[in-house]
């Protein structure tokens, strides 16, 4: 195979932590067939539809993607019943619902402002939603119309776990970051992970149903923004800490190109995370067909334990 970002981005060994997608709230529409490069308004979902749905979620907190069952995809024929999952990813918070719909169109009467604050009413009364009473949800980055090693990595990897039997498989519209592909999105806790294996994505799914959080491979959790995605998982990696829903992003002060970050045990723990934003280099495509460039990456500096005597007021 020719270089793609992928590859280059993983022969100059590039950090991935600090660069998942930023959401607090997932919504997910299944959607057939093929996808095009902006998937809500080019595929075979009514674009009308899709922008309509981009405007209700904007500045909600809440992120929509489409997701298909693995395998091929270049046909239009439409189920009469339609998955439609909610994930709210916040620690304290987190939930999964499910649901089915024969009418995409029911999404636009959701609350998305209180789908963004973890509040799923709305998506229970209106679609018929419950709680998710199966395992994780690992949902795989295909989208190849967006970046080419998203099908040539991504569709691989969805149908190698799908035909092993690993339950709640999806392939996924755009995840961002398309060097660290396969990049894979696990739900409810909203951890996303770069370049991905089928065996480490079937540890990390076997972690989340024991309530534990793998860190190798960990691109960071979609509720904080990428500052706090380093250091969340600098943290968990400084005092061995794997349990799902006991560190939180609670303060981030600063800006770009250096902040400083606290994170939160829910036992009463602080700790203070410097975080700077580093050039990478040398140069390499953030895409594949893009000039070359120096991505974004988030560097942790130093992580400090606050005792009650340094704790801010």
């Amino acid at each position: 195979m020719s270089s793609t970002c992928s590859t280059v981005s993983r022969a100059l060994h590039e950090p991935v932590a600090g660069t998942a997608a930023t959401a607090r709230t997932w919504l997910l529409l299944e959607q057939p067939g093929p996808w095009g490069a902006k998937a809500l308004t080019s595929s075979h979902l009514d674009p009308a539809l899709g922008r309509a749905l981009e405007a209700a979620a904007k500045g909600t907190g809440v992120r929509i993607a489409l997701i298909r069952r693995p395998g091929r995809h270049a046909d239009s024929r439409m189920p009469a019943t339609r998955r439609v999952y909610v994930a709210h990813t916040v620690p304290g918070n987190v939930r999964l619902h499910s649901a089915t719909t024969t009418d995409p169109a029911r999404l636009l009467d959701l609350d998305f402002p209180a789908l963004g604050r973890g509040e799923t009413a709305s998506f229970d009364a209106v679609l018929g939603g419950a709680p998710h009473t199966g395992g994780p949800l690992a949902l795989v980055c295909t989208n190849g119309k967006r970046d080419r090693c998203c099908a040539l990595l991504g569709r691989p990897l969805a149908a190698e776990l799908a035909s092993s039997g690993v339950e709640g498989v999806w392939e996924v519209t755009h995840l961002g970051g398309h060097r660290f592909s396969p990049t894979v999105l696990v739900l409810p806790y909203g951890y996303a992970y770069g370049r991905a294996e089928a065996h480490a994505v079937k540890e990390v799914l076997h972690g989340v149903q024991e309530g534990r959080i793998v860190t190798e491979g960990c691109r960071g959790a979609s509720a904080w923004d990428r500052p706090g995605q380093a250091a969340e998982l600098a943290v968990r990696r400084a005092v061995r800490e794997d349990a799902a829903q006991v560190l939180s992003v609670v303060r981030t002060e600063g800006e770009a190109p250096r902040w400083e970050v606290t994170v939160a045990h829910v036992d009463g723990r602080r700790w203070r995370v410097e975080v700077a934003q580093g050039a990478s280099l040398p140069p390499r495509p953030e895409s594949c067909g893009s000039a070359l460039g120096s991505p974004a990456r988030m560097d942790v500096l130093e992580v400090r334990a606050l005792t009650p005597a340094t704790l801010p007021g």
